[in-house]
């Protein structure tokens, strides 16, 4: 890896940690950046899944406190996630890589427009008094599955299926939130460390930056302010999909 890679890669994330902590959506700066330094998409997919991992357990601890009126409906909530995520990385590594990267522009461009219109579907599921369990179990799986395939939007993905299923604060969801994050991420890291291309170099220059813009960003939480952050990740994440897109 040559010092440029290897400083676009510290760079990207530090910049993941940095954002996770603040608003979610680092994958949207990591994983363009693996595809920038030469890695083939499956590849810069399932490294990522390894690389930003760490992050889920910090997020998860954090937020624990919020996980008590929910739990009778945590086991069958994490099994959910992890059906889901298995479902998703057999996906991933079964078909074709062809499949992966003719879908990867797409992937991209909603993720990025998911984490836009993030704050908006806050407000609208704050402001939302129906709930459907159909609806929640179904959008656990699909955010454990979405999230394994790829990565990027995954948090945004399962706070909506919460949203429409339970009728509780979107405070309090976002621990529910964090765990089945966790969850999904988890089962996606193991499978893909044991069966995907893995490409582990890169995940020992990503993790521990990902860890410290993490920190970074928990300290700079109360001072940086989260949009000037969100626009900056939108514009990258916009101008990487397009130009797949046109490649």
């Amino acid at each position: 890896m040559d010092p440029q890679h290897l400083a676009l890669l510290v760079a990207a994330g530090f910049g993941a940690g940095v954002c996770n902590a603040l608003a979610g959506g680092g994958s949207l700066l990591t994983f363009p950046a693996l595809l920038a330094i030469g890695m083939p998409p499956v590849a810069a997919t399932v490294t990522n899944a390894v690389s930003v991992w760490p992050g889920y357990i910090g997020n998860a601890v954090a937020l624990r406190s919020h996980l008590t009126s929910f739990r009778p409906l945590l086991p069958r909530l994490v099994a959910l996630a992890a059906g889901g995520a298995v479902t998703g990385t057999v996906a991933l590594l079964a078909a074709p890589p062809e499949v992966f990267t003719a879908l990867v522009p797409f992937l991209i461009l909603s993720a990025t427009a998911l984490f836009a219109c993030q704050p908006l579907i806050a407000r609208r599921l704050a402001a939302s008094g129906g709930t459907s369990a159909p609806l929640l179990y179904c959008g656990v799986f699909v955010g454990g599955a979405y999230g394994a395939y790829f990565n990027g939007g995954m948090g945004i993905v399962f706070l909506t299926a919460l949203a429409l299923g339970l009728d509780a604060a979107i405070g309090r969801l976002n621990g529910l939130k964090a765990l089945l994050t966790l969850t999904a991420g988890t089962t996606a890291m193991i499978s893909v460390a044991l069966f995907g291309p893995v490409q582990w170099p890169a995940v020992l220059v990503l993790a521990p930056a990902c860890l410290l813009g993490g920190f970074a960003g928990a300290k700079l939480a109360d001072r940086l302010k989260p949009a000037a952050f969100r626009v900056l990740v939108i514009a990258f994440g916009t101008a990487a999909g397009t130009a797949m897109l046109l490649t």
